[in-house]
């Protein structure tokens, strides 16, 4: 069986993306659980839906917004984060492995957001992310 290196480099990159998207993930469920977005509800049917909704807006922002693919639904909650606090946050996962960090664009360039506006912030794009993914739903 003959290996080309065309072949083992492109395999490798492919893990390498895979890999780096799996950190991405793993950072920002971490940065959700900080955040208190990830409660847990019990039987009724309101209840249900409810856990649904929340677990379509959990895979929204884990698999959307942290992979940074481009989505209808995706776009419509940053313009929505955006108008709501009337500016751009930009979504920034460090090479080292460390937690997601949020950045204000001003005018001398990216400035990391202050851990408690972090927070606030978060927990607003799981609302709104919550009330995009309920209206969407029948």
């Amino acid at each position: 069986m003959v290996v080309h290196p065309v072949n083992v480099r492109l395999m490798l990159r492919t893990y390498g993306k895979q890999l780096t998207s799996a950190k991405r993930l793993a950072r920002f469920k971490r940065a959700l659980v900080l955040s208190g977005a990830q409660d847990q509800l019990t039987i009724s049917r309101e209840a249900k839906r409810k856990e649904l909704v929340e677990r379509i807006a959990q895979e929204v922002i884990e698999n959307l917004l942290v992979n940074g693919q481009e989505n209808p639904v995706v776009n419509g909650v940053l313009e929505d984060l955006e108008q709501d606090l009337g500016e751009k946050v930009l979504f920034d996962y460090p090479l080292d492995g460390g937690e997601v960090q949020l950045l204000r664009q001003t005018e001398e360039g990216a400035k990391e957001i202050d851990p408690d506006e972090k927070m606030r912030i978060l927990r607003r794009l799981w609302e709104i992310t919550l009330d995009r993914v309920d209206g969407t739903m029948l």
